[in-house]
């Protein structure tokens, strides 16, 4: 089976005269249906690590490869346009466009994208915001939902071009035990139930417990 996302020696670093090592060679691979918790203490390096798996940053040196496909040679349209057809992600803080309803959001994606005509992004928004429990919702701007409610618009904005990986930055830091608890089973289902590989930082100790497996890092690298 060919890995969603593999890394090998990634290391990264920031400053020329007095570097500052964020991530120093990790490797990793994680497939389709399998949930991947990162955890570790603050300041450790997780979040650089799902950024550079992501796409979002550049290692300073290691490759990464996406669903088969090594990215190293990849030019900054190349790497938007994989980020935006193969990688959905997921964030502490939702980051929905307030003047937007939740369907707009969902939306958002795939007009980017552009290889749906109009009606499918309507009718592939309102499936998704149906699957999560928001149909009632898909009127409703950022302000008027719950800080659950919008986290699953989030998570459905992050489904929205059907990508293999999705990457969730602290995805439950910021809610109740009620809707944590929601976000964390959706979010495991999308591996388990939907066949996408899932990585998600999380302080959680609870919900790194209950994931496939678990990657601990420390001072950026992978504890072992």
């Amino acid at each position: 089976m060919t890995a969603v996302i593999k890394a090998e020696h990634l290391t990264r670093r920031l400053g020329a005269e007095v570097p500052v090592t964020l991530v120093q060679d990790v490797s990793l691979e994680v497939d389709r249906g399998e949930c991947v918790a990162i955890t570790g203490p603050s300041g450790s390096g997780k979040s650089s690590l799902l950024y550079l798996l992501g796409l979002l940053d550049t290692p300073t040196s290691g490759r990464i490869w996406l669903n088969g496909v090594e990215t190293s040679g990849y030019g900054d349209d190349q790497f938007a346009d994989a980020r935006l057809s193969q990688v959905g992600f997921v964030f502490q803080s939702h980051f929905l466009l307030p003047e937007f309803t939740a369907l707009e959001n969902v939306m958002l994606p795939m007009q980017r994208l552009g290889r749906l005509p109009p009606s499918a992004m309507t009718e592939r928004a309102e499936n998704l915001l149906g699957r999560f429990g928001l149909s009632g919702a898909v009127s409703k701007t950022p302000r008027q939902l719950s800080g659950g409610q919008s986290q699953r618009v989030a998570i459905a904005r992050a489904l929205a071009n059907d990508p293999a990986l999705i990457l969730a930055d602290e995805p439950t830091g910021n809610l109740d035990t009620v809707s944590s608890a929601n976000v964390q089973t959706i979010i495991k289902d999308l591996a388990h139930e939907h066949g996408r590989a899932v990585v998600v930082v999380t302080h959680d100790a609870h919900f790194a417990s209950s994931v496939d497996r678990i990657i601990r890092v420390v001072d950026g690298r992978i504890q072992t």
